[in-house]
């Protein structure tokens, strides 16, 4: 009865029928999770940090870092007290796992497409080898995939196509991936709900995969960094900008680029309106008023034509930020709030129906760049940085006279670490690791998945909310800045103790000197101390005077000798100063100082009994 079937299709049915059967042998979700997943995540490797909390025995399955699950009837499982004895439930469903920069050094498992409800898989910036297995396509309701920044190899399979019903993000960036793009196999050809295809930085080789055209949905696409020949299709060079493509492969020279003033060729709406004033207003200003002195304001849609490209000015929207408009920007309701040496700050509320608020960038006159099409091409590097642990770029304005305002999410409740750490407000170890491990992750998903490095890492660029959970911003965005401007943060950086000793030119920022002012950050938390005290000469003189180590710490936080934490505190010193080597060689990885952070964990005996159990525990990675 098969024998007259298509190939494609047979292997699909084949493919199928090996997914029942897994899902037949394991009783629950969860015993699938700890009998296939768990071990092949892991590895050889010794035991890892996040991976051992998914134990059934020991951890309710809602602790399970890294997961999500839910009922048969689509609830949320949630962590109150009545949900702490339901690890073995067999009904419970896996919906999500979100493990970025975890340091998994194993594979990829076959089970992972036999979950019923798994939607998300974010596994970003880990050390996973080996192929893509061909089941992980045949997942039921897999809908965002990303695997950026491991050391996945092979080809890629066919059958991962068999998502296009409904994935909205695949993200295979930064692997080894190798040969020709296979094409979609099944009746699905035009992926309708797949808005971000994310293949750059493999090895991918082969004709240039043209039926990617087909792909009505797509509004972010990364081909770039492989070794595709031949030219992409029409359809696609006029939505994405060469960047997507030509970087690393052998494509037709005359793509070219695009006109100095337009910064958005894709299908996203962009606005245009009049120009901005340069001059910096008042603490409490209406953002609209003073975006149109002098001229009043205009805005339309912008189309892909000629005509178009002569308008005043551009918005470009990034992934999370299709629902602004200019019109609701510029008539925001705000106060100044910062005035770094390249910008003005701006906490804003939208005036729309959302009445979200959000952070305004205003760069200042003759500190960016003015030529558009480089700054749409930095800025598209930053857009696209999607963690838990970053301050997200929402989108660009590049107004007709050069003007840029940069739209960020406003983190709500959150200070600066250096405000918190000058009011002592962090005052135990337990806390102040739960934030240098964030991030530790937001950088080491920098590196890995984003292949660039953030440049200005500092306690003032790192906000903390409420709940402890840490977000770096800023990142990268000495891009945007002529040298001038981009050499006054790293004079700032040198001032303040963040400067790495061989950086002497924004331009040389890498992820080695990301480390070294982690490691300067780290110090800052352990010492209690400003890091323009140069900490790192201060612990090598206690060192050579024998002085006790535990006399460096934080007298608001050091442990008796006798106890516990005094070990772990002086492994977080000793992974500092690593941090520190004045040899960039001799630093470890992002990557190395997650694990690290991850191994010395406080545990549960250093918490003080009125810290709260949100408090004490390190809240676990997603990527948006």
């Amino acid at each position: 009865m098969l024998r007259g079937l298509p190939p494609c299709l047979l292997l699909f049915l084949l493919l199928c029928l090996e997914l029942e059967e897994l899902r037949a042998s394991a009783s629950s979700d969860a015993e699938l999770l700890l009998s296939k997943v768990k071990p092949a995540l892991q590895g050889r490797k010794d035991a890892n940090a996040e991976l051992a909390t998914w134990n059934a025995s020991a951890t309710p399955l809602c602790l399970w870092r890294g997961l999500r699950w839910s009922t048969p009837d689509g609830r949320p499982l949630s962590c109150d007290a009545g949900n702490l004895s339901l690890a073995r439930d067999p009904g419970l469903l896996l919906v999500s796992i979100r493990l970025p920069a975890a340091g998994l050094a194993g594979t990829l498992p076959p089970e992972l497409g036999a979950f019923s409800a798994l939607a998300s898989v974010y596994l970003a910036a880990n050390q996973l080898s080996g192929a893509i297995p061909l089941e992980l396509g045949n997942a039921p309701a897999l809908s965002a995939l990303d695997l950026s920044g491991n050391r996945l190899s092979g080809p890629l399979p066919a059958s991962i196509w068999n998502l296009c019903d409904r994935a909205t993000e695949l993200r295979l960036h930064g692997n080894a991936l190798e040969g020709p793009v296979p094409a979609p196999a099944g009746p699905n050809t035009t992926c309708d709900g797949l808005h971000v295809l994310d293949l750059g930085a493999n090895r991918f080789s082969g004709s240039f995969p043209s039926f990617l055209a087909a792909f009505r949905g797509l509004r972010r696409l990364d081909l770039s960094r492989n070794n595709f020949s031949g030219q992409p299709p029409e359809a696609l060079s006029s939505r994405f900008p060469p960047e997507s493509f030509q970087a690393g492969n052998s494509l037709d020279p005359s793509l070219s680029s695009p006109p100095a003033g337009h910064l958005s060729s894709r299908g996203v709406a962009g606005l245009v309106i009049g120009a901005m004033a340069a001059a910096v207003v008042l603490a409490s200003v209406s953002i609209g008023r003073w975006a149109r002195r002098g001229r009043s304001m205009e805005m339309e849609m912008l189309d892909d034509d000629d005509d178009a490209q002569q308008q005043q000015g551009r918005l470009l929207v990034f992934e999370g930020g299709e629902h602004l408009t200019l019109e609701e920007v510029l008539n925001a309701t705000g106060q100044v709030v910062a005035k770094p040496s390249y910008c003005t700050v701006y906490k804003a509320k939208l005036m729309g129906t959302s009445g979200a608020t959000i952070e305004l960038r205003l760069l200042r006159e003759g500190c960016c760049k003015p030529d558009a099409a480089s700054c749409a091409a930095a800025a598209r590097r930053i857009g696209r940085a999607r963690h838990h642990n970053l301050v997200p770029l929402r989108a660009l304005y590049h107004g007709r006279r050069g003007e840029k305002l940069l739209v960020y999410d406003h983190v709500p409740r959150a200070r600066a670490l250096s405000d918190l750490l000058l009011l002592q407000t962090i005052t135990t170890w337990p806390r102040r690791h739960k934030v240098a491990l964030g991030v530790a992750r937001a950088l080491a998903y920098l590196h890995a998945a984003q292949g660039e490095a953030h440049g200005n890492v500092r306690a003032s660029t790192v906000l903390v909310d409420d709940m402890l959970v840490p977000r770096l911003a800023e990142h990268a965005l000495d891009r945007l800045l002529l040298p001038a401007a981009a050499e006054a943060l790293l004079a700032a950086a040198k001032a303040d103790g963040y400067k790495a000793p061989e950086l002497h030119s924004m331009a040389k920022c890498s992820a080695r000197t990301d480390v070294y002012a982690f490691g300067i950050l780290l110090l800052e938390l352990l010492m209690g101390r400003k890091p323009s005290e140069d900490l790192p000469s201060l612990v090598k003189a206690a060192v050579l005077e024998e002085t006790p180590l535990e006399e460096l710490l934080d007298a608001g936080m050091r442990p008796a000798p006798a106890e516990e934490g005094l070990g772990l505190l002086l492994q977080a010193l000793k992974l500092a100063m690593g941090c520190c080597a004045p040899v960039p060689a001799a630093r470890p990885t992002m990557t190395e100082v997650v694990r690290q952070l991850e191994d010395t964990r406080p545990t549960r005996t250093m918490y003080s009994p009125t810290e709260s159990r949100s408090d004490a525990a390190t809240p676990t990675t997603i990527a948006a």
